[in-house]
């Protein structure tokens, strides 16, 4: 499976997931400004980026590929969104997603629609991931913003940050949590996250390896994972 990742930061959680599964998970990295803002993150997630990311995917010839980041998918919207995945798969000439719509049919997988979000990005990025929530049917209990500018610092949030932002935002009515940014190490403290809320936690990283998988016929179990790949779910459809 092939991955486009922006930029430098929680990278590494691909190969440590890649191991768990014994899948072969391949990154190819386009690169923009580093910052959780609106018009950066819409070039960061153009069609020339993208198109060059698969061309950089291509020599691997990967299964399916996924745009590996949510803030520079969900920013255009749910339609746009959509688009957005159309190309990069018309671009790579396998199926195709990306990391905000991984959110979307991993809570569908396990069958959640109410859930809390525990954003790193400023609040008026944070909000948009709700919007394009909501547009999926999945309503939003409570939404927590960082306020964290750049995916550079989020990637040096520790295992025990981690653990306390996701603690201190959750909610009660909340049938999951969700972290949405790819740029967050999350993959090792899964099981950590999961055990403390007492519910499934869905990770930018861990639904966008979920993604690949499904979208090229794979269905690896590995608890170690999360509740996403504790058994092999059913998912209803794109």
């Amino acid at each position: 499976m092939g991955f486009i990742y922006p930029d430098h930061a929680a990278e590494d959680d691909y190969p440590r997931a890649g191991a768990l599964l014994n899948a072969d998970l391949r990154i190819a990295h386009i690169y923009g400004t580093d910052l959780h803002a609106v018009p950066e993150l819409l070039d960061l997630g153009s069609p020339d980026k993208l198109r060059h990311g698969a061309e950089l995917l291509a020599g691997h010839a990967p299964a399916a590929v996924v745009w590996a980041c949510t803030s520079g998918s969900f920013v255009y919207g749910p339609q746009g969104a959509r688009e957005q995945v159309r190309g990069l798969g018309e671009a790579a000439g396998v199926p195709a997603s990306s990391t905000s719509f991984a959110f979307v049919n991993a809570a569908r997988a396990i069958g959640v629609a109410r859930v809390a979000v525990c954003a790193s990005y400023p609040d008026e990025v944070a909000k948009l991931f709700v919007d394009f929530l909501a547009a999926e049917g999945i309503r939003v209990v409570s939404m927590s913003s960082a306020g964290i500018d750049t995916a550079a610092e989020v990637g040096t949030l520790s295992p025990e940050r981690v653990l306390e932002l996701a603690i201190a935002n959750d909610h009660p009515e909340a049938q999951a949590l969700l972290i949405p940014d790819t740029a967050m190490h999350t993959v090792e403290v899964l099981p950590r996250l999961e055990a403390a809320l007492g519910k499934p936690v869905l990770t930018a990283n861990q639904v966008t390896v979920w993604e690949g998988l499904r979208l090229a016929g794979y269905a690896p179990v590995s608890p170690s994972l999360g509740r996403l790949f504790s058994e092999r779910l059913v998912h209803a459809g794109h």
